[in-house]
């Protein structure tokens, strides 16, 4: 006969009950600041530095993009965790990262409601009553769920319940607001509702139904032409080697999303790059022209899609399969003949059994497709740009990023921010390693910083490389203080140009607001005991990035970069369809 243990065997503080539960799911690091109530949850870690470790930010936004990130690469809910008011000011940049870009997430923050006087508007409250902010509400619309505990008990569980939620189906942030209930007693294990272990409450994960699966592997057979975009749920679900190994079985290229980039190395002799608005033109092009398109992990949104344009998806004259973890995503954009809901790497590991149950493509068939790739790989200039060598002063951003290709090792981490600099990052930039860039799913600047530190957090034996403009780097600087504070050895590349790249040109000639007076983020870094490199000329460039990379303290490279290179190099014509 089974049974079921108890979570608790002696009466403890929520505060102790809430590390337990972080601890029992494989949690190991808390990102944040000590605030409010909150300050009891840190009270509690105190007792378990040995399996969690609590990592002090100088910003809110900088937790929320760590927990973002965290929850990315390991599959567990990244935790964030600060005072109400100021987690709902400030903290909001990567939980809505997490809610664009289904990563698990825990937001736990707390009320400030000062009880018994909640209802005569305490400093700071967030209960909703007048007076006061409403944080459940505002952070409702953000989030997955949103639950509020006002007793002990209710706190623990609630944060089981969180974690459940963050994981099951399609993954996103959950937040848990502690009323300051939940800190004045103790959970009592012999209290109904009874407590009960935290691994009940992690979902199984699912790897689509026989038939689904079968018939997903009949399309793709029976295809000519068949191409996969895959997109950053092959990310969430670390489905790198069976992505590779299906690919390879039916001799199908790969193109990804932007958020999807690298989820298959741009070195791999079946890559095509990222599609859509800023892509390859060989991805849109081998896509326009397949018969049959296997959609992985993606919602196929208007970036994606160059904005849904039907010379590179349409389903009157293409065959659509998608495999997603989340229902509500299948069949979204456009409708497709066969959806197989489940995890990623689950799924593709039993269409892959498939096919060679029912007998994968021939040699002569495969031979025939890599050389159709290869040719129109070759036609397109597939990641060759005629400023890639050039020596300009300025410095050229395709220059950079082919210097900083080849100084990284293959397995080095790249984080990305928004603007100008994130898509010559999404169409120059030529990944080696699966699963190693990530960028903002939101395009939010201030994001590359803080994601390279969890990155680095989560993996210390792989480098990790912030590359941001320099509008992105002075909302985010604080973040190379809380590197030096908790002995972080990232890398940052500032591309330079001392404007709003994207927004100045967009400007033309009537430019207002988007240029920003000359700095050394150089002489910064130095100044807040870090190292800092200025790099004015390209042939500096090999020895700035080699020394940054073998630095043992955060770094920040400061590249001055030219302003001719835009937005319009690398927007496709397919956008304007």
């Amino acid at each position: 006969m089974a049974t079921t243990e108890k979570f608790l065997t002696e009466e403890i503080p929520a505060a102790e009950g809430i590390v337990r539960v972080l601890e029992s799911a494989g949690i190991d690091m808390v990102f944040g600041i000590a605030g409010g109530n909150m300050g009891r949850l840190y009270g509690a870690l105190y007792d378990h530095q040995d399996t969690v470790r609590a990592v002090l930010v100088r910003h809110e936004s900088l937790a929320s993009v760590m927990a973002e990130v965290y929850g990315r690469l390991t599959g567990k809910p990244g935790v964030c965790t600060g005072q109400g008011i100021f987690m709902l000011a400030n903290g909001l940049l990567g939980t809505l990262e997490a809610h664009f870009g289904s990563s698990p997430m825990l937001f736990l923050s707390e009320l400030s409601d000062v009880a018994p006087y909640t209802q005569h508007a305490p400093y700071q409250s967030g209960t909703g009553d007048y007076g006061g902010a409403d944080t459940k509400v505002a952070l409702s619309g953000v989030t997955k769920h949103t639950a509020v505990a006002y007793q002990p008990i209710q706190a623990v569980h609630a944060t089981q319940l969180a974690i459940k939620h963050a994981l099951s189906g399609e993954a996103g942030p959950v937040a848990v607001l502690y009323h300051s209930g939940c800190f004045a007693g103790t959970v009592d294990p012999s209290q109904r509702p009874y407590l009960y272990p935290t691994s009940h409450y992690l979902p199984v994960k699912q790897a689509g139904n026989d038939s689904d699966v079968r018939a997903a592997a009949d399309a793709l057979l029976a295809a000519e032409r068949p191409v996969i975009i895959a997109g950053n749920g092959v990310r969430i679900a670390g489905a790198y080697d069976e992505l590779a190994r299906l690919a390879a079985q039916i001799g199908a290229p790969v193109a990804t999303t932007a958020s999807g980039k690298s989820v298959i190395a741009e070195t791999h002799d079946l890559a095509l790059g990222v599609c859509g608005n800023f892509g390859q033109d060989a991805a849109n092009e081998y896509i326009g022209a397949a018969d049959l398109v296997l959609a992985i992990g993606t919602r196929l949104g208007p970036a994606d899609t160059a904005n849904e344009n039907p010379e590179l998806i349409d389903p009157t004259r293409q065959t659509l399969v998608q495999i997603d973890v989340e229902p509500k995503n299948a069949s979204w954009s456009f409708p497709c003949d066969t959806v197989v809901v489940g995890d990623a790497a689950l799924v593709l590991a039993r269409i892959s059994e498939a096919v060679d149950a029912i007998g994968a493509p021939s040699p002569e068939i495969l031979a025939a497709r890599k050389a159709i790739l290869a040719e129109t790989r070759s036609r397109n200039n597939f990641f060759q740009d005629p400023r890639d060598s050039a020596d300009d002063v300025p410095i050229m951003p395709q220059r950079l990023l082919v210097e900083l290709h080849k100084a990284i090792d293959d397995d080095a981490f790249i984080t990305c921010d928004a603007g100008q600099n994130r898509l010559f990052m999404t169409h120059y930039f030529k990944t080696k390693g699966p699963g190693t860039l990530l960028m903002p799913g939101i395009g939010a600047m201030g994001y590359a910083i803080p994601a390279a530190l969890a990155c680095k957090l989560v993996h210390p034996h792989r480098q990790a490389i912030a590359v941001t403009g320099d509008g992105g780097f002075g909302m985010a600087m604080n973040g190379v203080m809380t590197a030096r504070d908790e002995d972080i050895p990232i890398t940052v590349v500032v591309l330079n140009n001392s404007a709003l790249g994207w927004v100045k040109h967009g400007q033309g000639n009537r430019t207002i607001a988007s240029t920003f007076k000359e700095m050394n983020f150089a002489e910064m870094a130095r100044v807040m005991g870090c190292k800092g490199i200025r790099v004015e000329n390209p042939d500096e460039l090999p020895g700035a990035l080699a020394e940054a990379l073998a630095s043992d303290q955060p770094t920040v490279v400061d590249v001055v970069t030219s302003f001719e290179p835009s937005f319009r190099d690398v927007t496709s014509p397919l956008t304007r369809g």
